[in-house]
């Protein structure tokens, strides 16, 4: 297996674990004990670890969020919280997460043998969050699966930053490059975008361009493993999903 196949084949499973505890129920209800809604955790979740910076900045590094919504919810979070204690909290539901959904995974070491270099390998040249992130410390006494959970995070960042660099290779805007999705206006309209929305016919075809290119900046953080350990980590990261799917956590 290639890095390009590699990056393209986790791509998906990344961005959905990656992102998950950012939507996590106790996540969320641990934001509404500090005062945080939803959607203000969802952007600062991301973006806190960025300090004490204009909304502007958070909504340029986010990229994918309406910047009418990232200030709203930005604005919102940091009246109750500073920054840094918002991505304190980030990183420890990051870390909780991962004990309550990937302990119970077997092979959790070899996923964090193989995973963590790609995340160390990892070009973060024009990926602020990304960068952030990677500088943030790893608790010293966290589990593994707080470490994996940590480690998904990174990777999902990392993805992220490489798509808002394909995206604007392409000539497209956030909203275009939503509405081209799957889920087209309705995702649209929850990441804060508002009509009137452009065709999307003629943005599907340039939304596959922007992946092979997301993959093509991603593979270079694969090309640290040899192609059975990249082919090895795109299994077991299916896996995982399929393992936190299959058993969620009670969560009373």
């Amino acid at each position: 297996m290639t890095p390009e196949q590699a990056a393209g084949s986790a791509r998906p499973t990344v961005l959905k674990l990656g992102s998950a505890f950012i939507e996590c129920p106790r996540t969320l209800r641990r934001a509404r004990q500090m005062g945080i809604s939803g959607w203000a955790f969802l952007v600062t979740g991301r973006g806190a670890v960025l300090g004490d910076v204009r909304t502007e900045t958070v909504a340029a590094a986010i990229g994918i969020l309406s910047p009418d919504a990232v200030a709203d919810g930005w604005e919102t979070a940091v009246r109750v919280a500073t920054p840094s204690a918002v991505a304190e909290v980030s990183r420890a539901e990051c870390c909780r997460w991962g004990i309550d959904y990937l302990a119970g995974f077997p092979p959790i070491a070899r996923l964090i043998e193989l995973v963590e270099p790609v995340v160390v390998a990892a070009d973060a040249t024009g990926m602020p969050l990304f960068a952030a992130w990677r500088g943030m410390p790893i608790p010293a006494d966290a589990a593994p699966a707080a470490r994996a959970a940590v480690f998904l995070h990174l990777l999902f960042e990392y993805y992220s930053g490489a798509s808002l660099m394909a995206v604007r290779a392409a000539g497209m805007t956030a909203m275009e490059i939503i509405l081209a999705g799957p889920d087209g206006e309705s995702s649209a309209v929850a990441y804060g975008w508002t009509p009137p929305y452009p065709p999307v016919g003629p943005l599907v075809r340039r939304r596959l361009w922007v992946e092979s290119v997301t993959d093509r900046i991603v593979a270079q953080a694969f090309g640290v493993l040899d192609p059975a350990e990249r082919a090895e980590l795109v299994n077991l990261l299916g896996a995982a999903l399929t393992g936190v799917r299959m058993s969620p956590p009670n969560l009373d």
